[in-house]
């Protein structure tokens, strides 16, 4: 694919940079887009991991027939699989009429499974079958259907971890990895950021009819050094806020605003701002910030243990023999821990689960707090599903 192809590819779907790990994404993308191989993107939340599967799907045979886009984890557990597979009239409350599911839908096209990470057990299943043979049962059905579809699948999350930790099957997960695609974060795309801030204010100007926000040299090389997060969704938020508050009417948008880093920063939120106690500052002897990639490993790593630990607790409690399963610190290879040095007594994985617990309600609830009681950016700030905030909140007004 040459220089002339790559740029009209980005022209054709919106796409700002130069980087050459997105380079390298988009080629890979359009290579593979004529097979029908399972594709897994991988990449962090508001990398622009949703353009690569349109992609795939406009260069592929399949172009014709339909392109669905599912995001798995805000759909609830106990209706994901009548939205994937369909259901049968009466199969459950509120069945009145057969359904058809997404797999039916986009027979002979393409759908794009995002937040893939978050299916329940059962439905990994039914997908696995799917992807082998290309066979799925309707809820409340016994009879068996057919689909031809071709499926790629993204995350946000380390599926090999959810792997270890028996979270995700391990054939689903080999299954679905035939072909990887790694989204880069925005912050190792330095030169790619103000490319983007000034693509968002200029369609922000064009759109309102403002004045366009531009940078001076050391606004932007504050810009480009920010840990950016949220990537490229957060940048446009910026962009588009700086533009709204600082611009002011213009015709056409013609006339430049030019903002130095004192201004910029007023706009930047806190790279230390977390739900976490406060790190050692970076001044203090051996101390450094935690990053915020780290911080989100952190959260994960409490509710994953709180979740470790309720099995613990059940099967200790029931008598049963127990094998704890490794935690994020812990070596992941079964061969490489003593189960009897990791089991706790029944008390110590009470208090566990107690501790666990109140910590991770508290996470959450300071993160609705700071969004305005939004589930959708808590979810995204906590690196988890919304589906995971709406059953916490359950689960305590269930105990309070």
């Amino acid at each position: 694919m040459d220089a002339q192809e790559l740029q009209t590819l980005k022209n054709r779907y919106d796409i700002i940079g130069n980087d050459p790990a997105l380079n390298r994404a988009l080629e890979t993308a359009v290579a593979i887009a004529p097979t029908d191989l399972t594709v897994l993107i991988e990449g962090e939340s508001g990398t622009g991991k949703e353009n690569i599967p349109q992609i795939i799907h406009q260069h592929s045979r399949r172009r014709t027939g339909r392109y669905l886009a599912v995001n798995c984890g805000a759909i609830p557990e106990g209706t994901i699989n009548a939205e994937l597979f369909g259901h049968e009239r009466g199969a459950f409350t509120g069945a009145v009429g057969e359904r058809k599911g997404y797999f039916e839908e986009a027979n002979g096209g393409t759908i794009f499974l995002d937040e893939i990470g978050e299916l329940p057990k059962e439905t990994q299943a039914m997908l696995l079958r799917v992807l082998q043979n290309g066979e799925y049962m309707k809820v409340g059905s016994s009879k068996v259907e057919k689909t031809d579809v071709r499926v790629i699948c993204a995350t946000n999350v380390n599926l090999s971890y959810a792997v270890a930790t028996g979270k995700f099957r391990q054939d689903l997960y080999y299954r679905i990895n035939s072909i990887q695609i790694q989204m880069p974060p925005l912050r190792e795309r330095k030169s790619d950021i103000y490319l983007l801030f000034r693509k968002f204010a200029a369609d922000f100007a064009q759109k309102y009819g403002c004045s366009r926000v531009t940078l001076d040299v050391n606004a932007i090389s504050r810009l480009s050094s920010y840990r950016w997060p949220g990537n490229i969704r957060q940048l446009k938020n910026v962009a588009e806020t700086i533009s709204a508050i600082e611009s002011r009417p213009s015709r056409g948008g013609a006339e430049r605003i030019e903002l130095g880093p004192e201004v910029l920063g007023r706009y930047l939120p806190d790279e230390q701002d977390s739900l976490l106690p406060a790190p050692p500052s970076a001044g203090a002897p051996g101390g450094t910030p935690f990053a915020d990639e780290d911080k989100k490993m952190i959260i994960k790593a409490i509710l994953d243990l709180k979740q470790e630990v309720d099995t613990l607790k059940s099967l200790v409690h029931g008598g049963a023999p127990a094998v704890a399963a490794p935690s994020s610190s812990m070596v992941v290879s079964p061969s490489s821990y003593e189960p009897e040095e990791q089991i706790p007594s029944y008390e110590e994985s009470a208090g566990q689960d107690m501790n666990m617990r109140h910590m991770s309600e508290e996470l959450i609830e300071r993160a609705l707090q700071r969004h305005g009681g939004k589930v959708k950016e808590a979810a995204r700030e906590l690196g988890i599903s919304e589906r995971t905030i709406y059953r916490k909140l359950a689960e305590k007004k269930k105990n309070s």
